[in-house]
């Protein structure tokens, strides 16, 4: 495929700070909607008091998101970005919204029925973050740094505003009737529109600013297929190649090849969401005990992780505190687990402020360093190499979750009434 058009270098380009507010703010509609369930977890354990939400939704929500990256990753260069990640928020929005009805279907009610309704709505959830997340970081992997920094940071922003807004919703209707229901459904509503917002952002606008167009314009002379629909998207008419032009030039890596490249930094991302997941949430809603603050404590526990992820993710913009050393990032990952005993003798021994001290720091290292991975790794490589490293990292990063996720069922081993 050839660009028939020419470009400016990307420092005379227009867009880069549009790009990088838009690249913000599909990361925050990547994940908002699973954040909200997050969020909300004390409203499906008041409904669900016996089926450990936190756990059994993050559990249902895993295979689905690994299980499809994995096909995605594997089929990657025969993709239609575009259509991808259009077919990813439209999932999430019709997916959001439906949980809206499933609730006001059953007036609120628990019971197993409702809860395999919900189980079956973030199962698509799972299915639309593999479309999105690894066709979004794919797509930004041959792009600049800060669009990837951008993206992941607003990956933690829907973290950090859901719990706030969580904060402020429950303090609203805490002594209101069915308090809770009402926050639930204000949370929903809000992550429908985001999704739907997301959906006409990345199909209307982010494909015409000129420096993404630049981008994916140089990766379709590099012999990138999956950007054909984008740039047609964009006004820009390519050609493919005839059978044996140019056909060195467009000779990539494989994927294999390409992982045992990085697969220092593929170990990196699952080591740092192996620990992570092992914590968050399931941990800090049923193994942290009862404390002065009361129902609002896991509340708490989750903001302080949100907001410090989200603070994180912005610190490798200052060039002392990035880390770039492949060793250097291996060292500080494994360093990490000593939380786990921290975490361990906090929750048994420690009182509520040692334990927003730790939950802090867990969410400090978690974005700092996924952010230093995943700007490090893509360089050096040529557009399809790059948009192929994207999906490998994000399988990396999600089997990292899911494997968190089963670990996460070992803090229940020895409490009463666990299962």
């Amino acid at each position: 495929m050839t660009m028939v058009d020419g470009g400016d270098s990307p420092s005379r380009l227009e867009g880069k700070v549009s790009a990088v507010i838009v690249c913000w703010i599909l990361g925050f509609g990547s994940l908002v909607s699973w954040n909200s369930m997050l969020t909300i977890g004390d409203y499906y354990y008041n409904l669900f008091p016996d089926y450990h939400p936190s756990r059994v939704l993050t559990l249902v929500y895993q295979p689905f998101a690994i299980g499809t990256m994995a096909i995605l990753a594997y089929n990657e260069s025969k993709i239609n970005t575009r259509r991808r990640n259009i077919f990813g928020y439209f999932l999430f929005c019709a997916s959001t919204f439906m949980l809206i009805v499933l609730d006001l279907a059953t007036s609120g009610r628990g019971g197993v029925g409702p809860f395999i309704g919900i189980c079956l709505f973030v199962a698509c959830f799972g299915v639309a973050d593999a479309f999105v997340q690894g066709g979004i970081v794919g797509d930004l992997s041959f792009m600049l740094p800060e669009f990837i920094q951008s993206f992941f940071a607003g990956l933690a922003a829907s973290g950090a505003v859901t719990s706030g807004l969580r904060l402020i919703t429950k303090a609203a209707f805490d002594k209101a009737s069915n308090g809770l229901r009402k926050g639930t459904m204000l949370f929903l509503a809000i992550s429908t529109f985001f999704e739907f917002f997301c959906l006409l952002l990345y199909t209307y606008y982010f494909p015409k600013l000129p420096i993404v167009k630049y981008f994916r314009a140089k990766a379709a002379s590099e012999g990138s297929k999956t950007v054909k629909a984008d740039l047609v998207a964009a006004g820009i008419q390519t050609k493919d190649d005839q059978p044996g032009d140019n056909a060195n030039q467009f000779e990539r890596l494989s994927n294999k090849q390409l992982f045992l490249q990085n697969i220092d930094y593929g170990l990196d991302l699952y080591l740092i969401y192996v620990l992570t997941l092992s914590i968050f949430p399931g941990f800090l809603y049923e193994n942290t005990g009862v404390h002065q603050l009361g129902s609002w404590y896991p509340l708490v526990l989750i903001a302080s992780y949100n907001v410090w992820d989200l603070i994180s993710r912005y610190l490798p913009l200052v060039k002392f505190l990035k880390i770039e050393s492949r060793k250097g990032l291996m060292i500080a990952i494994l360093s990490r687990f000593v939380l786990v005993p921290a975490f361990y003798f906090t929750a048994k021994y420690g009182d509520q402020g040692w334990m927003i001290f730790l939950v802090s720091f867990l969410g400090l290292t978690n974005g700092h360093l996924t952010v230093c991975v995943m700007t490090a790794a893509p360089r050096g490589y040529k557009g399809p190499e790059q948009n192929a490293l994207g999906n490998i990292l994000v399988l990396c990063l999600l089997s990292g979750i899911f494997s968190g996720v089963a670990l996460d069922w070992l803090w229940l081993i020895g409490k009463k009434n666990a299962f």
